[in-house]
């Protein structure tokens, strides 16, 4: 399988605080195409930092983040925001959708930034609301939707560009158990039907017994990386 995102050397520091924070030791990851990974470890493990810096949302203190033979480590800001723009899906714990846009429209606004074709644009929207069941809700705003429906749109959201990779920090923590299952049931049918690469930081059990790989951080260092056989 195809190395999708490799990792040498990466650490992270934060030194704005009275004792810098070593949020991340020199991590040495890679992941291939089609991978469902947890991230998971104890509050203040690095999962978010990692993710963040794997993202281009952070910068690494040293070492270099590989995406398509990229070093994003090094890239410039405007460089950088078309490159995620373009390669990698977002998940956020709060949504981030936008209130005054619909779910369609949530949905379609990064292919709008990638200036898609509209008649495309449009299509692959609602197909992929399709996929996670809100047909029904291509033209309700954020406000309408329940907490549960608001993060499936995001997941729209995150496919629809058909991303080298997804990044999903704690995605089912606001959601009940029934919104949990029905969400995960979606992202794991997807990362077998489209052969998506997903890496979620999670605390959550749920998401644990469905990744096929997990990786526990503890103090920033990677203390465990486990691979499983999972239908």
């Amino acid at each position: 399988m195809q190395t999708v995102i490799k990792t040498e050397g990466l650490s992270k520091t934060y030194t704005n605080t009275a004792v810098p924070v070593h949020a991340l030791r020199d991590v040495n990851l890679e992941f291939k195409q089609g991978e469902f990974t947890a991230i998971v470890g104890p509050s203040g493990s690095g999962k978010t930092t990692f993710l963040n810096v794997i993202g281009g949302l952070d910068k690494p203190t040293e070492g270099k983040v590989v995406i398509d033979d990229i070093d994003i480590a090094t890239m410039k800001e405007s460089k950088l925001f078309d490159f995620r723009m373009r390669h990698i899906g977002f998940v956020f714990q709060a949504y981030n959708l936008i209130p005054v846009l619909t779910a369609v429209e949530n949905v379609s606004f990064i292919m709008l930034l990638q200036k898609r074709p509209k008649k495309e644009m449009e299509q692959r929207a609602k197909e992929m609301l399709e996929q996670v069941g809100l047909s029904d809700k291509l033209n309700t705003r954020p406000a309408q939707l329940s907490g549960g429906q608001q993060q499936r749109v995001a997941v729209a959201r995150a496919l629809a560009s058909r991303p080298d990779f997804v990044l999903a920090d704690e995605p089912t923590a606001n959601l009940d158990t029934e919104s949990a299952f029905n969400l995960l049931d979606i992202m794991a049918r997807l990362n077998k039907e489209e052969n998506i690469t997903l890496i979620f930081s999670t605390h959550d059990q749920r998401v644990i017994d469905r990744a096929k790989r997990v990786i526990t951080l503890v103090d920033g260092a990677v203390d465990k990386d486990e691979h499983f056989d999972r239908n």
